[in-house]
C-alpha cells in the first residue's frame, strides 16, 4: 500500500510538471503570435456555382439515362442561348451580383475587424447593381463595438449598395443596431430582435473587504472619473450619474435606430424586450419573414451570389498552441469528472 501511494504522488507531481510546462509554452507562443499580428486572407465562394452543382449531381441520381439526358441538352441549349446574346449585345453588360457576408458577433464584437475587411472589398469590386447580405447573429455587447460595426454597415449604403440583413437566429441590442442599418431586414420566425435597451452590472464587494479589514484606496481626478467602484463603496451621487449616463446610451441608441427605421414607434420597441419573428413583422422592426438560405436560394436563380469571408491565416505556432490548449482542457476535465456525483 505504500508502495501505491508513493507511486501515486510521483505520478501527480509528474502531471503538475507536464502541464505546468505546457502552459507555459502556450503562454510564450500566444505572446509570440500577438507581437507578430497576423495577415490575413479574402476568400470567394461562388454560391451559384455550388447551387447549380448541386443542382445537377441531384438530379443526375434521380432522374432516369433518358431524363438526365434531356436535361444536360437543355442546359447546353440554354448555354449556347445565352452567349448568341451576349456576343449580340454592343456593350457588354456585367450579370449583377450578391455579395454575402456572415457576422456572428461576441460581446466586445472583435469580429468587426473582419468585417471591415470584407466590407472594404466589397466596395472596392462592386459594380452599379450590385447587393450586399449580411446574416446577423448576435445578442449584443460593448456598445462601441456594435456601434462600429453598425457604421461599418452603413458604409456599404453610403455606397449606394443595396443592403439586406438576415436574421436566422437572433439580433437583439448591439445586433439589432446592425440589422436596423439595411435597407431590408429578414428574420426566420422564431429569430429573437429588438431588446433596444442598455443595461450594465457592476458587483462591489466593499462589506466583504470591511468584514475582514481590508481598506481600499481609490484616487481619481474629476467628480466622475469613476461612478461605481467594484471595491470602494458607492455613493447615492455617483448612482444617479450611472444611471444617467445609462439613459443618455439609450437615447443615443433610439435616435441611431429612428435614424434608419423611422416608422418605428420607439416609445413601444424600445422598452429592452425582445420578440420573435412573426411578432417583430408586426411592430415593424423587420420587413419579411425568411431564412437567410431562402432569401439566398431565391436570389442565385437570377443572379451570381458570392460569398466573400475574411480570415487570418493560421500558422504553425497557432495550430501548436490550439492543439496544447485543447489537450490541457481535456486532462482537467477528465480530472473534474472523477470527482462529479454520478446520476
Amino acid at each position: 500500500m505504500e508502495f501505491l501511494y508513493e507511486y501515486g504522488m510521483f505520478f501527480a507531481k509528474a502531471i503538475t510538471v507536464v502541464l505546468s510546462i505546457i502552459a507555459v509554452v502556450i503562454v510564450v507562443l500566444a505572446s509570440a503570435v500577438k507581437q507578430k499580428g497576423g495577415k490575413g486572407e479574402l476568400r470567394l465562394t461562388n454560391i451559384s456555382e455550388e447551387l447549380k452543382e448541386l443542382q445537377h449531381d441531384l438530379k443526375e441520381e434521380l432522374y432516369t439515362k433518358q431524363q438526365f439526358k434531356a436535361y444536360e441538352k437543355q442546359l447546353k441549349a440554354d448555354e449556347k442561348a445565352k452567349e448568341k446574346a451576349l456576343k449580340e449585345q454592343k456593350e457588354p453588360v456585367s450579370e449583377p451580383r450578391v455579395f454575402v457576408v456572415d457576422f456572428k458577433g461576441s460581446i466586445d464584437a472583435n469580429e468587426v475587424s473582419s468585417l471591415r475587411e470584407e466590407i472594404s472589398a466589397i466596395i472596392a469590386i462592386a459594380e452599379p447593381g450590385d447587393e450586399a447580405i449580411v446574416n446577423v447573429e448576435s445578442g449584443g455587447g460593448m456598445v462601441h463595438g456594435y456601434g462600429l460595426a453598425s457604421s461599418q454597415l452603413d458604409r456599404l449604403r453610403q455606397a449606394n449598395i443595396h443592403l439586406t440583413i438576415c436574421v436566422d437566429k437572433v439580433a437583439a441590442s448591439g445586433g439589432y443596431m446592425m440589422a436596423c442599418v439595411a435597407n431590408k431586414v429578414y428574420a426566420a420566425p422564431f429569430a429573437i430582435v429588438g431588446s433596444i435597451g442598455v443595461v450594465a452590472q457592476v458587483p462591489n464587494f466593499n462589506k466583504l473587504l470591511k468584514k475582514h479589514d481590508i481598506d481600499y484606496e481609490q484616487h481619481t481626478a474629476g467628480d466622475f472619473k469613476r461612478t461605481l467602484t467594484v471595491f470602494g463603496e458607492n455613493t447615492d451621487e455617483g448612482r444617479e450619474k450611472f444611471q444617467q449616463e445609462l439613459e443618455e446610451t439609450h437615447e443615443l441608441f433610439k435616435g441611431f435606430i429612428s435614424q434608419y427605421r423611422p416608422e418605428l414607434e420607439l416609445a413601444k420597441v424600445a422598452t429592452g424586450e425582445h420578440w420573435y419573428g412573426q411578432q417583430a413583422i408586426e411592430l415593424g422592426l423587420i420587413d419579411a419573414i425568411a431564412t437567410s438560405d431562402d432569401v439566398v436560394m431565391n436570389l442565385a436563380k437570377e443572379r451570381t451570389v458570392i460569398r466573400v469571408k475574411y480570415q487570418l491565416k493560421k500558422k504553425f505556432a497557432d495550430k501548436f498552441a490550439h492543439a496544447a490548449s485543447l489537450s490541457v482542457s481535456s486532462v482537467f476535465n477528465k480530472m473534474a469528472e472523477k470527482n462529479q456525483p454520478l446520476t
